[in-house]
């Protein structure tokens, strides 16, 4: 065994206020109402998380179509299209919305913009549950755009009257870049009051940057479909320091440690923290027996739980007092 490998833990990393506000709100319905309850689509995009939490009663379904007449659904964090929550109220389903703060903040500016009369440009990636969302607030308003030759390629009605958003994981060089082209095509396109990006994203992305000089490769914990996690990987492999996309200890492979002396670890915004420390325990066996926290930026980010399971745990606080 080789020692005097080093293993550099990045802070902040894993769960974002988001991820731990939707995750709450499927445990706190679990024990409010017990199961089954429904969840559209992944609560979060990790598996390791919709496992533990199918296990404990809630059950994943891919459309509202799938879950019984009046029964009781969780939307994810990623948000949803108005036709789903119209598809809700028809069915009669009781909705509590998990959607991050930070997502609705960009459906708000669409709204916000379509109103105007703007042409939208939406910078993400197709497909994408949150971009799915997004799209539907506007969708004769909006474009999307994923490169900066989608940027060449858009032909919109009125270049007075244009805005841009954005998914609120993307990679901040990406994007900047896209913005820039955007902004020298349109002069008179128009943005966000402040970035839709989120913090967590750009936390993640800023200690991938700083610690891409000190480490000769980088794991980063996360699931495949999850966007931030695979960002943070390219963001690193942008830099000619290797990277890989790990869901958990079972996907590191010990041909990618030949010739390492340091291993740098962060985790994707939906990812646990004891995946991490599996990770961790092995590299400790293979070698690598010294560890060193690098913090870049202090998270404090705290969200409030949706207001309709906040007033169901009022009454229920309130009945019990009474009895």
């Amino acid at each position: 065994m080789a020692f005097g490998k080093k293993i550099i833990l990045l802070t902040p990393r894993g769960f974002c206020a988001g991820v731990v506000r939707a995750i709450d709100v499927v445990k706190i319905a679990l024990e409010m109402y017990g199961a089954p309850i429904y969840v559209r689509k992944e609560i979060v995009h990790n598996k390791h998380v919709v496992d533990e939490l199918r296990a404990a009663g809630a059950i994943f379904v891919e459309e509202l179509d799938e879950v019984p007449s009046q029964g009781r659904v969780i939307f994810s964090a990623h948000g949803v299209a108005p036709s789903v929550r119209t598809d809700a109220v028809e069915r009669n389903l009781q909705v509590i919305d998990a959607t991050c703060p930070l997502v609705t903040k960009v459906h708000l500016e669409a709204v916000k913009f379509a109103r105007k009369g703007y042409s939208i440009v939406l910078i993400g990636h197709e497909n994408h549950d949150e971009v799915v969302g997004t799209l539907g607030e506007a969708p004769e308003a909006m474009k999307l755009v994923s490169t900066v030759e989608d940027v060449d390629r858009l032909v919109v009605p009125d270049t007075t009257k244009m805005a841009y958003l954005t998914q609120t994981t993307l990679s901040l060089d990406e994007t900047n870049h896209i913005v820039q082209r955007l902004t020298e095509r349109f002069p008179l396109i128009q943005g966000p009051h402040s970035q839709d990006i989120c913090y967590a994203t750009e936390n993640r992305q800023v200690g991938v940057k700083a610690v891409a000089p000190l480490c000769d490769l980088l794991l980063v914990v996360g699931s495949k479909n999850s966007s931030n996690s695979q960002r943070l990987v390219e963001v690193c492999q942008n830099t000619g320091v290797p990277a890989y996309l790990v869901d958990d200890e079972s996907d590191v492979r010990p041909e990618w440690m030949v010739g390492v002396k340091t291993v740098a670890i962060t985790a994707g915004a939906s990812a646990p923290e004891h995946l991490v420390e599996e990770i961790i325990a092995y590299l400790k066996v293979n070698g690598f027996d010294e560890l060193e926290e690098l913090e870049v930026k202090e998270e404090d980010v705290r969200f409030q739980l949706p207001p309709e399971l906040n007033s169901a745990r009022l009454t229920q606080i309130t009945t019990s007092a009474s009895l």
